[in-house]
């Protein structure tokens, strides 16, 4: 029994630190170029901004003219912008889909696989689309909705992610930098 109550704690101590994982150490390939991508190296000028999405996702879908004008508004700005679906394969089926996506919509952005969905569960993101905004250092200084209204554009009052950016842009922390996201629940596996 003693030995017994020894041999529990190890085990969970081995598990806990085997599931543990930095930053530094999340790989995922990027759909358009087949290449591995160290997301912690991709956090340079301003910041990174990784926007969660899925093709099978109508809410992500809705966004796509929005994303495009952020891109085009904030990279040249100094920050970098990258889709990640935590819902597709290494398949080759699959990087064609999304390949054939990046294309067609004019998004223009790496898009990255997390088929083992190691950067979703780091982030503990739940929502799709939701975007974690990180800046030098991995700090999360930004998390949650695009704006407030997924639906329709032109009816959006709060840009969040854009206000996010332009408080960064002036040397201050984002006010709010939280915001609940609002889209299709992401399935874990």
């Amino acid at each position: 029994m003693q030995k017994l109550s020894l041999i529990i704690p190890i085990l969970l101590s081995i598990t806990f630190s085997l599931s543990a994982q930095s930053l530094e150490e999340i790989n995922l390939t990027d759909a358009v170029t087949g290449k591995e991508v160290n997301v912690a190296s991709q956090i340079k000028g301003k910041g990174l901004v990784l926007i969660f999405h899925s093709l099978g996702c109508p809410f992500a879908k809705m966004y796509e003219a929005r994303l495009i004008a952020l891109r085009s508004k904030y990279q040249n700005q100094g920050f970098t912008f990258m889709l990640v679906n935590p819902e597709v394969s290494q398949k080759e089926e699959d990087k064609t889909a999304l390949r054939s996506y990046i294309d067609q919509s004019d998004i223009n952005m790496s898009y990255l696989i997390d088929d083992s969905q190691a950067l979703t569960k780091f982030f503990k993101v739940t929502k799709i689309p939701e975007v974690i905004l990180l800046t030098p250092g991995a700090v999360v200084s930004y998390r949650g909705a695009i704006d407030n209204n997924p639906q329709a554009e032109n009816a959006v009052s709060s840009n969040y992610l854009d206000k996010a950016m332009d408080s960064l842009l002036k040397g201050e922390s984002p006010t709010p930098s939280q915001v609940r996201a609002v889209g299709c629940n992401v399935r874990t596996y």
